[in-house]
């Protein structure tokens, strides 16, 4: 995988962590390095055109259901789409807004 697979990866799975933590602080935390790989990834969108999002949006949420990550999850469960809820534009937008993306996440989520 290379530098900005991994990049959209972690912005997407940062995403997913913010929206199920149960504790605001870990949520908080999970939205900080969402932001920061939205930043690298902001300053170079031309190298995410080919990147299929589906594919990295499976892999976030894979990671973002871990094993260990279970005990400090419980806003939602697991009924995440299968598809990438976020365009390419919206990711690399300058405007993107972490929170409102977090919040579009657990709303599409099927809650318990």
């Amino acid at each position: 995988m290379d530098t900005m697979a991994r990049t959209v990866r972690t912005l997407l799975a940062s995403l997913v962590k913010a929206a199920l933590m149960s504790e605001d602080r870990a949520s908080a935390l999970w939205r900080e390095e969402a932001a920061q790989a939205q930043a690298r990834l902001r300053a170079e969108p031309e190298a995410a055109a080919a990147l299929t999002l589906d594919g990295l949006w499976s892999l976030a949420v894979r990671e973002a259901e871990a094993p260990d990550l279970r005990e400090a999850e419980g806003r939602v469960s697991f009924g995440l789409p299968a598809a990438c809820p976020f365009t390419r534009a919206a990711l690399t937008d300058p405007h993107f807004d972490v929170d409102a993306a977090v919040e579009r996440i657990r709303k599409s989520a099927a809650t318990g």
